[in-house]
């Protein structure tokens, strides 16, 4: 059985941001539409070993993927980034 502070730690935890897949993260892609977005801003999304390519392709393709990074050397950079 979860404790409380089990539920809320897995609550917290960054999760992939493919369609349907509940893998923890451990790889920030920093995109920007160039249309909508200032060249500075940049958008965020997170994904697991296995979803890593696939959203960095899908990205790619379109001209936004700017930059892919461990989560952990992403928040390490801190807010200033500028990402959401």
């Amino acid at each position: 059985m979860n404790s409380p502070d089990t539920a809320a730690s897995d609550a917290a935890a960054p999760i992939c941001s493919a369609k349907g897949c509940r893998a923890d993260a451990v790889w920030v892609l920093a995109w920007n539409n160039p249309k909508l977005h200032t060249p500075e801003r940049r958008k965020t999304w997170l994904a697991c070993e296995e979803h890593r390519e696939h959203l960095s392709s899908f990205l790619g393709v379109r001209g936004f993927l700017k930059d892919v990074v461990t989560l952990a050397e992403w928040e390490s950079t801190g807010p200033e980034a500028g990402a959401e």
